[in-house]
């Protein structure tokens, strides 16, 4: 066991405290996700080339820093596919694999993006007694039955960059304008603090993501309801009048975005479902895929109404209702707020 000094910590390893210094296991052992690694950038990215720290903070990964992060996959459509190796040991070639310190191999990349930053293992993270850190030490136990709930808006989407964080933070503004005390939550894709500190600016007064159930990533996660579960109890714990939900990347891909879907308890306590797409086949591909899953949308948005010539089409053309979040925050509350307000007064 040997103590290294570390210059920069990614913010997928934040809800284990602060490090300036680590303890390193260097011999080979199995990988497992959400493991703590100590690793030596091997270079730098024009394109991909910063690390968030656990403040949110964006800092350049320069050649040669000794850097914190976890174990994990990524499916990005647009980003980096990598998966998480079988064993580790120093010496061990990896692979940034987002800008949270998801560390993984790897497998191939957007076309727009430079190759991910190449790591050198330089050891497991331990204890004082040797036992490997994990970033679900601790965490946030998935629970089976969803708690009496607050209203949930849920927002999902035909893909990443569709949108969804935009209307969320729009939602959870105008909310709280209204008067309403919101919590907010991301449930799926790949950790990174940028959107739930991104919903606490806008006036959230807790936010909680899959991050806090020790998890770097939904890729491949066979249970995300219990996840979900967990982290919409957690919130309802603090008596939020209204939870505002983003599932992150599409309805379809692969971090298991599926699975809350399918979940017929959490769908009971949405009184909003918010779809965003970036054009109008995006739409008419997502109202077939959730109404496969019984869902039916409530409101679009997303970049497909950025134009006035958007909104006026799936409204007029699709029969859906449609609010911009950029253009006309205050509309697009008013879409998903009544049925909110009404189960709230009812309970």
């Amino acid at each position: 066991m040997e103590r290294v000094l570390v210059q920069k910590v990614g913010s997928v390893t934040s809800r284990l405290g602060s490090f300036s210094s680590v303890n390193v296991l260097t011999e080979r052992r199995v990988a497992n996700v959400g493991d703590v690694v100590v690793v030596r950038a091997l270079g730098e990215s024009s394109s991909y080339g910063n690390l968030e720290l656990p403040s949110g903070r964006l800092a350049k990964i320069n050649r040669g820093d000794i850097l914190l992060g976890a174990l994990g996959k990524r499916r990005a459509l647009k980003g980096f596919v990598g998966n998480v190796p079988d064993t580790i040991a120093a010496g061990d070639r990896l692979h940034l694999l987002n800008m949270g310190g998801v560390v993984g191999i790897c497998e191939g990349h957007h076309s727009s993006f430079t190759d991910a930053i190449e790591l050198e293992m330089v050891g497991a993270a331990c204890d004082e007694k040797g036992a490997p850190l994990n970033i679900g030490d601790g965490a946030l136990t998935p629970c089976d039955a969803l708690a009496a709930s607050a209203p949930i808006v849920l927002i999902a989407g035909s893909c990443m960059n569709s949108g969804k964080t935009v209307a969320a933070t729009e939602i959870i503004k105008q909310a709280t304008a209204a008067g309403l005390n919101v919590a907010a939550a991301k449930i799926s894709g790949v950790a990174c603090l940028r959107d739930t500190l991104n919903m606490k600016d806008h006036g959230a007064i807790e936010t909680a993501s899959f991050l806090d159930c020790g998890l770097p990533s939904t890729v491949d996660h066979q249970d995300l309801a219990s996840v979900a579960k967990a982290i919409l109890n957690h919130l309802n714990s603090l008596s939020p009048d209204m939870i505002i939900v983003e599932l992150g990347d599409g309805i379809v891909g692969g971090y298991s975005v599926d699975e809350v879907l399918k979940d017929e308890e959490i769908l009971k306590a949405v009184t909003s479902f918010v779809f965003c797409a970036s054009d109008y086949v995006g739409v008419i591909g997502g109202t077939e895929v959730l109404r496969s899953f019984g869902i039916e949308i409530d409101v679009v948005t997303g970049s497909v109404t950025d134009s006035q010539m958007g909104e006026d089409y799936i409204r007029e053309r699709l029969g859906l209702a449609a609010g911009n979040a950029r253009r006309d925050g205050k509309r697009l509350f008013d879409l998903v707020a009544p049925k909110a307000n009404n189960v709230r007064l009812a309970a």
